[in-house]
């Protein structure tokens, strides 16, 4: 894969330690940005339709801010409907969890519907329970595309790659449905399409997950999720690109990733929990 940047390299270029907008790409003259209805950030604008011979130029983040995120599920309905994934909370490219961690630091969390139809007022696993509670938030959940994917190393017939762009795809056409991805990914971001839920070319039992609309992004359109999240606590952009809203948040705020002692190097950025409870 060439023009690939590393996100320690990155973070080298950047100088330090990410949430809410698009990249704007062209000339200044031609270019303007789209505020996008329902988001409240004005950072969330939507760059002009890419040019497929440019595509290796760029390097998509994407950034998840857990202060913001209000749980309204907005983003899983969204994303169902862009995407044709089933409307059963078991089939999902990206969900919402809600974490409550007590005065004691026990930690429960739930996502009723994997968070489609929003939150009741307390966590079904501490309703019942005579505790307090100290914290509480709602994570977004989402495919990585790991730098590293290790879904993309055990599909035997090479159906799941990465683009140069860094976006990691299921070529449905060819997939087997073996499962192997879906065993590998440690973010649990895969499921395998049911009887009732074909694909374009009408496959069905094949693996499906997020591609962070890969089809809307290569059009200049942000992700549906991003698109629909009325706080913006979402945001996607290019690496590569110091002067984007994804870099500047980057060497602002202290980030996380997800599970970062398997060396899958997430390009998903977490803002705002505390270290060690995911």
């Amino acid at each position: 894969m060439k023009n690939m940047i590393s996100r320690r390299d990155f973070l080298k270029t950047i100088g330090g330690g990410v949430v809410g907008g698009l990249v704007i790409y062209g000339a200044p003259e031609v270019v303007r940005a789209i505020t996008r209805q329902g988001n409240s950030s004005p950072l969330n604008a939507a760059p002009v339709a890419l040019d497929k011979r440019d595509l290796e130029k760029h390097y998509w983040g994407f950034i998840v801010d857990t202060e913001r995120c209000i749980g309204c599920g907005k983003c899983v309905v969204a994303c169902k409907k862009e995407n044709n994934v089933p409307w059963e909370p078991e089939f999902n490219r990206t969900w919402v969890e809600r974490y409550v961690i007590t005065e004691d630091r026990e930690v429960f969390v739930d996502s009723p519907n994997a968070g489609r139809d929003g939150f009741t007022a307390e966590p079904m696993n501490v309703k019942y329970r005579n505790v307090a509670v100290w914290k509480s938030f709602f994570v977004p959940k989402l495919c990585n595309q790991c730098e590293n994917p290790p879904c993309v190393a055990v599909c035997p017939v090479n159906a799941t790659y990465m683009t140069e762009e860094g976006i990691v795809l299921v070529d449905q056409k060819h997939c087997i449905g073996c499962r192997y991805c879906i065993q590998a990914c440690p973010y649990g971001a895969r499921y395998v399409l049911p009887d009732f839920a074909e694909t374009h070319f009408g496959q069905v039992r094949v693996i499906d997950k997020c591609t962070w609309c890969y089809h809307r992004i290569t059009k200049g359109l942000l992700p549906a999720c991003v698109e629909m999240c009325p706080v913006g606590a979402r945001v996607f952009g290019d690496l590569r690109d110091p002067l984007s809203p994804v870099s500047k948040l980057l060497k602002e705020k202290r980030f996380y990733v997800l599970k970062p002692d398997l060396g899958t190097e997430p390009k998903v950025y977490y803002l705002g929990f505390e270290k060690g409870v995911l």
